[in-house]
């Protein structure tokens, strides 16, 4: 929690003192003027400001609130690009007008005091609602960035109550705080805390969908670093760096820390090589802050209400406004506007409605909507946790979906309407699924529905796939016992080939990794986890005798844990048949084994030495050609141009990976040129995204 509270503790600190100075400027300006009377004019503009800033707060969490998940990370993406845009142009705002800022603000009230009570209520809010707008937005992106943590709103309310005791200090003249320091200070830190927030706001726009690449990953240390350890969350909550990150988020994070810290420096100093007499002029605004000081007992009690008015030419006193009215107003106002931005924003499209969901009520107050992108309410009126779907009835395909829907709870379906029938088909847990009544739509373009799987289509590429697992573990059990074989005769060249040829056959098998239960972690697990590393006992398998080959260990060193592998490779093969295959874990597979191989392989952190993890990216490949082979009958009664997409993407990568083989050996992935490893990296990330859609195309779907 307090990780996620630093960044809003700064900017509540450092946002609360700047408004808070303003405050005191506007104060003490009036009260040397004379003008205690008119100050409730100026607390009554400030209260204006922080109700608006609150306001838009609450805009923000419940509009939001209200969209479909992949809009909330859009939107919440974009207001992050925005909210860093702000917080930049505060950085080099206050650095630049630090050193000015009371006489402008002086000026300015001296000219509100001659025109009116109204205009000193609106210079007094313009000067502080700008402070607060830029608080809200900020506050909200890192709240965002912070789940359900409370830390940001401790970190906020902390920070500004920390400047408020600043300001009253220097008002009083208790406290001397070079304030140009300070705000130099802060700024480097907000700098480099507004690049996390840059990256994790253009994460949040790649899940939305608004940029491509987000499974084009610059590093993955997932696996090496513990997400919950006490420097993971705090390099996460303060800097908004985590463990897996794209190629656009780092560019973008070291792009903007690069040149905003670069021109933040050099303008602090040239602000420092400024002759001494400008600095002594601009006065103790920034240096000191002592100019902000006043006589004892001004504030917001002194003088007389906003609402007074003075006695009449007759000397009968006018009617006198309530004192609260103004400031009730003040408040009102802005929190209403939010309330029906909120009521608009969270507001239905045309012919949407809500629908029942259960055994005795499926379909329940559904009537047929206009064309279009249409949001439907799902309300389970039944006792068990549902299904739901939105279906052509003729087909069973399917347009939309809900899982799990819990008894007395409603959840949005969207979905895309155009001329056609529709139905919905409710399946409760354990018990019978159950359709409604068809309606019918005229005209509106076409939409594209998903064509169900049943478990029973999955059945013959199952068994297809299952016997070409079976026909790899018999090839592997004679290659692994080759090895170790070579072990035993004390040939280690010979071992360092038949140890690449068996690895790259298993990992071949790769869509069989989810059966392949604890033989996996022998045959080829990682250090990860493991407290001695290399040098653990548990570490065993291909990885093992691969750092034992390339790091100088012997035969007679190597001989048991290549004995182990064989061992544990005839094991599984005698194992797997009767091992639980769930059919559903073939479509998903088509997406794992390469987002692996671009997490481990492509960045060479599955490297023990041999540096072929490019041998290894290219077994997986060919194991995700298998995989889809068996598929393509379902995939191509779906969306047959997706694999033909898919078909282009392999053999791209197919190309790059083999222009990195040349006479039997491979080149180590640290080894490539920037541009081959770039393109590579992007062929896989490409291959990645056009995979995506098979596991929702060929999820099983219940219809019984």
């Amino acid at each position: 929690m307090w990780d996620d509270a630093f960044p809003s503790f700064l900017i509540g600190l450092r946002e609360g003192l700047e408004g808070g100075l303003i405050v005191s400027i506007l104060i003490a300006t009036l009260v040397r003027a004379e003008a205690k009377s008119r100050l409730p004019q100026v607390w009554t503009g400030v209260l204006a400001a922080v109700a608006l800033a609150m306001s838009f707060g609450a805009v923000l969490t419940f509009s939001a609130a209200n969209m479909p998940t992949t809009a909330q990370e859009a939107f919440g993406g974009t207001l992050s690009v925005i909210a860093v845009a702000f917080v930049t142009a505060m950085v080099f705002w206050m650095r630049r007008s630090a050193r000015t800022l009371a006489g402008e603000i002086k000026e300015k009230v001296t000219g509100a005091l001659a025109m009116g009570a109204g205009m000193l209520v609106v210079t007094s809010f313009l000067a502080v609602g700008r402070e607060g707008l830029e608080t809200a937005l900020f506050l909200w992106t890192t709240a965002q960035a912070a789940g359900e943590s409370a830390g940001p709103m401790i970190g906020a309310g902390l920070g500004i109550a920390i400047a408020t005791g600043l300001c009253w200090g220097l008002y009083r003249r208790v406290l001397k705080i070079n304030l140009t320091k300070f705000f130099t200070a802060t700024g480097a830190v907000l700098i480099v805390v507004a690049a996390g927030v840059l990256g994790y706001g253009l994460r949040d726009l790649q899940e939305g969908g608004v940029l491509p690449g987000k499974s084009a990953y610059a590093f993955d240390l997932s696996r090496s670093i513990d997400p919950s350890a006490w420097y993971s969350t705090l390099v996460q909550g303060v800097f908004n760096l985590t463990p897996t990150m794209t190629w656009l988020q780092v560019v973008a994070y070291v792009g903007y820390l690069g040149v905003v810290m670069a021109l933040f420096v050099r303008g602090v100093r040239g602000a420092t090589a400024k002759p001494a007499k400008t600095v002594a002029a601009a006065g103790a605004a920034a240096g000191t802050a002592t100019d902000v000081a006043a006589e004892p007992g001004a504030g917001a009690g002194a003088g007389v209400g906003a609402g007074a008015a003075a006695p009449g030419p007759s000397g009968v006193r006018a009617r006198r406004r309530p004192v609260w009215l103004v400031p009730a107003a003040v408040v009102a106002v802005p929190a209403v506007v939010a309330g029906a931005v909120v009521a608009l924003s969270g507001s239905k499209p045309a012919g949407a409605g809500t629908v029942s969901v259960s055994e005795r009520d499926c379909g329940k107050g559904f009537t047929a909507p206009k064309p279009g992108r249409q949001t439907f309410q799902m309300h389970n009126t039944g006792d068990k946790a549902s299904e739901v779907y939105l279906i052509d009835p003729a087909t069973n395909a399917v347009y939309g979906e809900i899982e799990g829907l819990a008894p007395g709870t409603t959840r949005d379906l969207v979905a895309t309407v155009a001329g056609g029938s529709y139905a919905w088909r409710c399946v409760p847990t354990g018990g019978k699924a159950v359709t409604s009544a068809a309606v019918r739509v005229s005209g509106g373009g076409a939409a594209k529905p998903v064509v169900p799987v049943a478990e029973a289509d999955l059945a013959a590429p199952l068994t297809a796939y299952k016997q070409y697992v079976n026909q790899g573990l018999s090839t592997l059990v004679a290659q692994t016992k080759q090895l170790s074989d070579d072990m035993a005769g004390g040939d280690l060249n010979a071992a360092r080939t038949d140890w690449l040829t068996a690895h790259r056959t298993y990992a071949s098998l790769g869509a069989a990794y989810g059966t392949f239960q604890d033989f996996d972690k022998k045959i080829n697990g990682r250090t990860a986890g493991l407290p001695d590393g290399v040098h653990d006992k548990d570490f065993t398998g291909f990885h093992r005798i691969e750092y034992g080959l390339w790091h100088g260990e012997s035969a007679s060193d190597l001989k048991a844990p290549a004995a182990q592998l064989a061992t544990d490779v005839t094991g599984l093969q005698k194992a797997f048949p009767a091992q639980d295959f769930d059919p559903a874990d073939l479509p998903l597979r088509t997406h794992e084994i390469l987002e692996n191989t671009l997490q481990f392989e492509l960045t060479g952190e599955a490297d023990q030495g041999s540096g072929t993890t490019l041998a290894t990216a290219d077994a997986n490949l060919a194991g995700t050609r298998e995989l889809l082979g068996v598929l393509r009958p379902l995939l191509a009664a779906r969306d047959a141009r997706l694999l033909s997409v898919v078909d282009g993407d392999i053999t791209r990568m197919q190309k790059l990976l083999d222009s990195a083989h040349h006479d039997g050996s491979w080149t180590p992935v640290g080894q490539l040129d920037p541009i081959a490893r770039a393109r590579l990296n992007g062929a896989t990330g490409q291959l990645l995204e056009d995979l995506a859609p098979v596991p929702d195309l060929l999820e099983i779907r219940k219809s019984a």
